[in-house]
């Protein structure tokens, strides 16, 4: 289940630098990271550690953004926090979908819409459970 957590947090990973040094290139052939690639950075993986950009061409995997690199990360480390603030609106289904496949905290500092997907997710601050976007709308405004 995916679990949030608003505003200041100790021990929180910040994803883009994580990943930086701790990236693995066989994590690319998984078929989940490739589609978040594919969908957030409209970016495909090709082999090894080479990946086509449309507007950068042939890029390294550090060139991702950073909301595709803390994604990866919250699915690649499970049992870590990440600080998903800088995953925009358009990393929000993955977010449910890594929460649907692992338990799975990250910290965040600002409303992310989860527009018309199913949801469950816990707001820890609250220390509830939400299953609607109205739901998780209200409960979340309080924390912000």
């Amino acid at each position: 289940m995916l679990k949030i957590y608003y505003g200041e947090m100790e021990g929180v990973c910040y994803g883009p630098l994580w990943f930086k040094y701790s990236f693995d290139l066989k994590w690319f052939q998984d078929e989940l990271v490739q589609q978040m690639i594919l969908d957030v950075d409209k970016s495909k993986y090709v082999t090894g550690g080479v990946i086509d950009s449309p507007v950068l061409g042939p890029i390294p995997p550090e060139k991702l953004s950073g909301g595709v690199k803390t994604l990866i990360m919250i699915y690649k480390m499970p049992d870590k926090v990440f600080d998903a603030t800088s995953c925009g609106p358009n990393c929000a289904k993955w977010l449910l979908e890594i929460g649907r496949r692992e338990d799975v905290t990250v910290n965040l500092r600002y409303f992310m819409p989860f527009k018309g997907e199913p949801l469950e997710v816990e707001i820890i601050n609250a220390g509830k459970t939400v299953h609607s976007e109205e739901e998780f709308a209200f409960t979340s405004l309080d924390y912000l």
